[in-house]
């Protein structure tokens, strides 16, 4: 097996690895059909609503974070997903009722996006820190890139993919084919050989507390700059959910079946890229911030994209960088801590890239009633541009970060600033 998908001959992690996609596609896809019914059926055009639904989705991720983060460094991450995908089977099954029987209305949404998005907080931190116990020490930077391929390929097709799929079979069956998604994630988990799983370190009481991740991340620079990366894709960067549908309806007077193209053309490049990560031996943080640059420029460039063909066709570099600079990132992230708090880590990433969501959503929603739906992608791209300058000062500074990776230390434990 070549050595893009060389983690894949390992039975537990391969099995992990479909059901894994499957659930990530599947999550992806009820919120795109969540906020879609809200914009277009539920409201008929308010970007407003479709804020705060972003807001419901993601709010539990910002307020959970430090539980989820200790739990997945105390408990079996394999339990904990578990019981997260339950949750999610029950929640799809419950508003895929509601909407073919056409007795939907908004609340319905909002409260089920709401424990969706509970059941996410804590699945996320087990799902990205658990790869290190599915395979041996020398696959554990190729696996990350995978798992973390998974996921951010999964957050920019699972849009298009829903949209496609509401324009021929309507909103109702796409939320029962999500279901089937958690399914194969339910029975990925179930079939791991539990026996032959990496056993993670011990839980250390004296380093329990969450605000140990938060100090160690802060008094890194390396991983500091990743995490101001992280969350200006995780807040502006990936907003597709709220923007593509605006400048779909608004800008171009388009309809779901070209929504769902835009998320299948930008999976174009987020393949190519997701197959480059995974293929590198290790990352580079060189890469992460020419990803940053490219994704930037031609974010601010489907701005002003002057028709619908365009606007979609600058998707193919966006998805090409996006996925770049969050996978090469979270791989960097996970081998430059410490098995003993990666869980807790991996926790505050989730909450970096995706906790800021439901404070910026509404704003964007209100960016794009008051002055427009351009102005929402102008709004995102204008952070997505200052992260840029600031980590291209800091590889411009310290001239680049080499991390090297042992087959006996599958990790780089990077030192702390010096104190002043």
């Amino acid at each position: 097996m070549s050595r893009t998908f060389s983690s894949l001959s390992i039975r537990n992690y391969r099995n992990f690895f479909i059901g894994n996609c499957a659930s990530n596609l599947g999550l992806w896809m009820t919120r795109t059909a969540q906020a879609w019914m809200v914009l277009e059926v539920l409201t008929h055009g308010d970007a407003t609503a479709l804020g705060w639904l972003t807001t419901a989705m993601f709010l539990p991720t910002l307020l959970l974070t430090p539980l989820a983060g200790t739990m997945a460094d105390k408990f079996p991450k394999r339990t904990i997903m578990l019981s997260a995908q339950a949750l999610l089977f029950v929640d799809i099954i419950i508003l895929a009722t509601l909407t073919l029987t056409h007795h939907v209305q908004l609340w319905h949404v909002f409260v089920l996006a709401l424990l969706d998005g509970i059941a996410g907080a804590f699945d996320g931190p087990s799902r990205q820190s658990i790869v290190t116990e599915l395979v041996s020490v020398s696959e554990v930077s190729n696996a990350i890139g995978l798992n973390s391929t998974a996921w951010n390929s999964a957050r920019l097709l699972g849009p298009g993919a829903a949209g496609l799929l509401i324009a021929l079979i309507g909103t109702g069956p796409v939320f029962v084919l999500n279901a089937c998604t958690y399914v194969v994630q339910v029975v990925a988990l179930i079939s791991l050989d539990r026996k032959s799983m990496v056993k993670p370190p011990v839980f250390k009481s004296e380093k329990a507390g969450f605000i140990t991740a938060v100090r160690y991340v802060a008094a890194r620079p390396l991983l500091l700059i990743l995490f101001v990366i992280a969350l200006a894709m995780g807040a502006f960067g990936f907003n597709q959910s709220v923007t593509n549908p605006l400048m779909t309806t608004e800008a171009f007077g388009k309809g779901a079946t070209e929504f769902g193209l835009l998320g299948s053309i930008m999976g174009i490049g987020s393949l190519f890229a997701a197959l480059l990560a995974a293929r590198r031996p290790r990352p580079r943080i060189r890469h992460v911030v020419i990803g940053l640059g490219v994704f930037a420029f031609a974010m601010a460039l489907s701005a002003q994209a002057p028709s619908f063909l365009i606007f979609a066709l600058l998707q193919i570099p966006m998805g090409l960088a996006g996925v770049q600079v969050m996978t090469s990132a979270n791989a960097i992230v996970q081998i430059s801590v410490s098995p003993q708090l990666r869980g807790r880590v991996m926790a505050l990433w989730v909450a970096v890239v995706m906790g800021l969501t439901p404070i910026v959503s509404p704003i964007v929603g209100w960016v794009g009633s008051t002055y427009g739906a351009r102005a929402t992608v102008w709004f995102n791209a204008f952070w997505v541009v200052v992260a840029f300058i600031i980590s291209s000062i800091y590889l411009y500074t310290r001239g680049g970060v080499e991390l090297h990776v042992s087959r006996r230390r599958p990790w780089v434990d990077v030192q702390p600033r010096p104190e002043v």
